[in-house]
């Protein structure tokens, strides 16, 4: 406790200098006060609780079926676009080998780009829907969501489709396409 001041007029003695140990109490020891994370409060923008639908919407959304699905639809649309593509530029669409020198006619070439379309649809779906479910199983197991996900998946699809043909092709497909999925992620993060 510090004296109280003199009549005389004498200023009143400086307060003694903050100690450093007693403000690193308050900030990081046992006296520090939790605050309540309220972005809000911080002019974030505010937003309303979520309803029941929302949060069921929300989870059927970030569900592995659900995912599985939506990557197998992607890569029909895209593996069907992608063989359309390679046989609109493809010389021997329509090339009938009995007759080499006979010029196809629009219907034929129509028919082998449409063929080539539902071939890679099929096999880019699978792919996909293989890739996704995989991708999720590990995410859950490891329960974290980083470039490793990616990869293992990766390996296991890889290797799974390059297992069809022997193992030396099983280790060349996890290898590959686990590159290629580590690429993919570092060029997508």
């Amino acid at each position: 406790a510090a004296p109280p001041p003199s009549g005389s007029g004498e200023p009143a003695p400086p307060p003694p200098p903050l100690q450093y140990s007693l403000l690193l109490q308050h900030l990081v020891g046992d006296k520090r006060q939790p605050r309540v994370w309220d972005p809000a409060a911080l002019g974030g923008i505010p937003c309303p609780p979520k309803s029941e639908e929302q949060k069921m919407v929300e989870r059927v959304m970030e569900s592995c079926p659900f995912k599985a699905a939506l990557a197998c639809v992607g890569g029909f649309v895209l593996g069907g676009a992608f063989g359309i593509f390679t046989a609109g530029i493809d010389t021997n669409v329509g090339f009938d080998p009995k007759d080499p020198y006979r010029t196809p006619t629009a219907k034929e070439v129509l028919k082998d780009m449409g063929q080539r379309g539902i071939s890679y649809a099929k096999n880019f779906a699978i792919v996909g829907a293989m890739f996704s479910c995989t991708e999720c199983v590990v995410e859950s197991y490891r329960g974290k969501s980083d470039w490793k996900n990616s990869v293992i998946s990766g390996c296991i699809t890889g290797g799974a489709i390059g297992f069809r043909a022997g193992l030396k092709a099983g280790v060349i497909g996890c290898g590959g396409f686990a590159a290629f999925s580590a690429a993919v992620d570092y060029y997508l993060r």
